[in-house]
């Protein structure tokens, strides 16, 4: 064995021996872990906490309710503009290939009636 390998061989032995001698991390209480609770104010704090997620909710579905609601008459008020546009530009270019129709005349027009 080599004097490197074997400096190194010590070296790691002598890192587990010292892991080995360490404290548990979790050392043990001085307590009884079975009667550690949050008490009231763990109670009021969740509780308070549950109170505002819930408003917090209402208020969000009232605000899409209201964007949908919203969208849906802008869709509806477009839908309506562009029917009536159509009517006019229709009105306007008269029917295809026709020519313009003639007022409709008055009775007392007509020659056979008199």
């Amino acid at each position: 064995m080599t004097p490197l390998a074997t400096v190194t061989s010590t070296v790691i032995g002598s890192g587990l021996a010292l892991l080995a001698e360490v404290t548990p991390t979790p050392s043990p209480a001085s307590y009884d872990t079975d009667q550690v609770t949050p008490g009231v104010v763990g109670f009021v704090v969740t509780f308070a906490l549950a109170i505002l997620v819930i408003l917090l909710v209402l208020d969000m579905v009232r605000r899409v309710r209201r964007v949908n609601y919203r969208a849906q008459i802008a869709e509806e008020l477009d839908a309506e503009e562009r029917a009536l546009a159509e009517a006019e530009a229709e009105a306007d270019a008269g029917p295809a290939g026709r020519a313009p129709l003639a007022p409709p005349a008055s009775p007392l027009d007509d020659p056979d009636r008199r």
